[in-house]
């Protein structure tokens, strides 16, 4: 059986939907999709109508914003 491309960028563990962001972040998707709207989250990839982002790319920003905190 045939996948198409968008099918196994959906199933590759390497990108997150919206609502497997949200989980990581602990808000809601729409939080999510507020944050990619503004900038503040590295934005994600629309393939088809189902947006995905990066994991090594959010874990990238992640390490930015701890890096950014300063030590007390």
């Amino acid at each position: 059986m045939k996948r198409s491309l968008a099918t196994t960028v959906a199933s590759d563990p390497q990108y997150l939907t919206t609502d497997e962001v949200a989980e990581r972040y602990r808000t809601a998707p729409s939080t999510v999709r507020y944050w990619r709207h503004i900038g503040y989250i590295p934005g994600g990839m629309k393939r088809g109508r189902r947006v995905l982002y990066d994991a090594a790319a959010l874990d990238r920003w992640d390490a930015e914003q701890v890096g950014g905190v300063d030590a007390a």
